[in-house]
């Protein structure tokens, strides 16, 4: 089975739906699937206001469904709701093609985080786009039940992976840093409510890998945290597995791959009780989720290493992939 993978987010941009691609393709090989892409790489593009990071592309409809009907795919999968996912949905709907879509993203939350424009109008946007697809592929049983309560139909579960030897409690290493060391990985934006971690009164190192348009701001405010930027994957590795506590503070995530990651590294999280870190670790194992942040990092430092591994265990690629194809095959049946 060949499957066209829609999608407005790629490379050069890291996050959590390109490393999600990346892995499900190579993955889905062991189950005679291939994934053949469909991105803005292959357009002009220009930079998404208030968010230049996302290149969307510059391209008509009549030149999208040109390569779709060149590429000859046995399905099409619709992940973003950007430039390019609306047009493969306009040509699947002309010409009766079945698709699926997957929600990744809180836009809705992240727009009007930039824009005042209401949250009502964008999910109605999201609600239409999805719902006219055989499924839409969701990684968590919360975001299910949320995005059901909006009217969003037809939804189906499609977790994440993680690589447990890559991230691994046998990375760790010394670092030259008062403990218990507190860590936060993801992008340095608006979105992530980086401030809810940064604003802890906490004892030890607070430490934070990634880059984005927030960083230089967060940097001149909060001195005394550690701002690593960007990490080569070995290098992030051997950090996870050295923090004392991994500390979520995003309140607008789906899922959360790094939180995973964590826990692979055997190093617990503390979180809010919001959709991905409720669904990973809402029941104590692993991590603590609470809406009292400091008491959730406080109480991490007790949990088990041992426990946050295990837990890692759940996730793994090979899952991953044979959700997504599961979803497909019903889809096609259909």
């Amino acid at each position: 089975m060949r499957i066209l993978m829609v999608t407005d987010a790629w490379r050069p941009q890291i996050n959590g739906v390109v490393h999600t691609l990346e892995r499900l393709a190579e993955t889905l090989k062991a189950y005679g699937a291939e994934a053949d892409f469909l991105t803005p790489n292959i357009f002009r593009t220009l930079p998404m206001p208030t968010y230049p990071d996302i290149r969307l592309a510059l391209t008509t409809p009549g030149k999208v469904a040109r390569i779709i009907e060149e590429r000859r795919p046995d399905h099409i999968h619709l992940v973003t709701e950007g430039p390019l996912g609306m047009m493969a949905r306009r040509y699947c709907l002309a010409n009766d093609r079945p698709f699926t879509t997957s929600y990744h993203t809180r836009f809705p939350e992240y727009v009007s985080a930039r824009l005042p424009l209401p949250q009502s109008w964008t999910y109605g946007l999201l609600r239409n786009f999805h719902n006219s697809g055989r499924g839409c592929m969701v990684a968590t049983q919360s975001l299910a039940e949320d995005l059901a309560s909006r009217g969003f139909e037809k939804l189906r579960p499609w977790t994440r992976g993680v690589d447990i030897n890559h991230f691994h409690p046998s990375k760790k290493v010394e670092l030259d840093l008062p403990r218990p060391i507190f860590l936060c990985v993801g992008r340095i934006a608006v979105e992530k409510n980086l401030p809810a971690f940064l604003d802890l009164d906490l004892p030890g190192s607070k430490v934070l890998v990634g880059d984005g348009p927030e960083i230089e701001r967060l940097r001149a405010r909060y001195p005394e945290a550690h701002f690593l930027g960007r990490r080569p994957s070995d290098e992030l590795a051997q950090i996870y597995a050295s923090a004392d506590v991994f500390v979520f503070p995003s309140r607008t995530d789906t899922f959360g791959n790094v939180i995973i990651e964590s826990l692979a590294s055997g190093t617990p999280v503390a979180a809010y009780p919001v959709t991905g870190p409720i669904d990973i670790v809402g029941d104590g194992i692993g991590g603590v989720v609470s809406e009292n942040l400091q008491e959730a990092a406080l109480a991490a430092l007790k949990v088990e290493r041992t426990e946050a591994r295990e837990r890692a265990m759940r996730y793994t690629w090979a899952a991953c992939a044979e959700m997504f194809l599961d979803n497909v095959r019903a889809a096609c049946a259909t």
